[in-house]
C-alpha cells in the first residue's frame, strides 16, 4: 500500500504545473526531466526552446491534460468543449494526427511535456516552411499556432484584436525566457554530481 502511495504522489509531482511558470530557470531546476526533453528538441529541430515553452505557458499554463472549458447550454448546464485542444500544447485531434503522421511516432501523446514540446517545433517549422515565417519570430508563430497555417495565409488573424494581444504577450515572455535561460544555462547543464557536490 505505502508503494502505490509513493508512486501516486511521483506520479503527481511529475504531472503537476511548475511552482514558478515566470522564471524558465525556476521551470527546469524543478523540471530537469523537462530539461532534457526541451534540449532534445531544440537539437533536433535546430530551433531555441524558449518560443515553444512561451507557447506552452500561453495555452495550458504547462497543465498536462489542460482542455477548453466547456460551453453551457441556458448558462448552467455543461456541454460540449468547442474544441479539441488537450494537453500541453492544446494540440486539436486533426493537426496532431498531421504530426504523427509526419513523423511516424506514434507513441507520442499530447499530455507528455516531451511529446507537446516536439509537436510545437514540428508546427513552428511547418510554418517556416509554408508561410515564410522566421524561425525566431514568436509573434507570427503563435499566430500561425493559433489559426492554423492556411488561416494564417488568408489572414483570419487580422481582425481579431484578443489575439494579436495574446501574440505579443507570447512574443515578450519568449524574450524573457530566452534572456533567464540564457543566465542559467551552464548550471543546469552540469550532471548530477556537479549539482550535487557545487562543482
Amino acid at each position: 500500500m505505502s508503494l502505490l502511495l509513493v508512486f501516486a504522489v511521483t506520479a503527481g509531482c511529475a504531472t503537476s504545473p511548475p511552482k514558478n511558470p515566470d522564471d524558465v530557470c525556476s521551470i527546469f531546476e524543478q523540471k530537469r526531466r523537462w530539461y532534457k526533453d526541451a534540449t532534445r528538441a531544440e537539437k533536433k529541430w535546430g530551433n531555441s526552446m524558449h518560443i515553444p515553452m512561451a507557447f506552452m505557458y500561453q495555452e495550458s499554463l504547462f497543465r498536462a491534460k489542460a482542455r477548453p472549458p466547456r460551453t453551457r447550454v441556458l448558462w448552467i448546464i455543461p456541454w460540449r468543449r468547442p474544441t479539441t485542444a488537450y494537453g500541453y500544447a492544446q494540440a486539436v485531434n486533426g493537426t496532431w494526427r498531421d504530426y504523427i503522421d509526419a513523423t511516424g511516432e506514434y507513441w507520442r501523446e499530447r499530455h507528455d511535456f516531451g511529446d507537446a514540446t516536439d509537436f510545437i517545433h514540428w508546427y513552428m517549422l511547418e510554418a517556416v516552411r509554408r508561410n515564410g515565417i522566421s524561425r525566431s519570430d514568436a509573434y507570427s508563430l503563435y499566430l500561425n499556432y493559433h489559426e492554423g497555417i492556411a488561416g494564417y495565409a488568408t489572414g483570419t488573424h487580422k481582425q481579431k484584436a484578443w489575439l494579436l494581444k495574446a501574440a505579443t504577450a507570447v512574443q515578450q515572455r519568449s524574450q524573457r525566457y530566452h534572456r533567464q535561460y540564457t543566465a542559467c544555462e551552464a548550471e543546469l547543464a552540469k550532471g548530477f554530481w556537479a549539482r550535487l557536490f557545487g562543482w
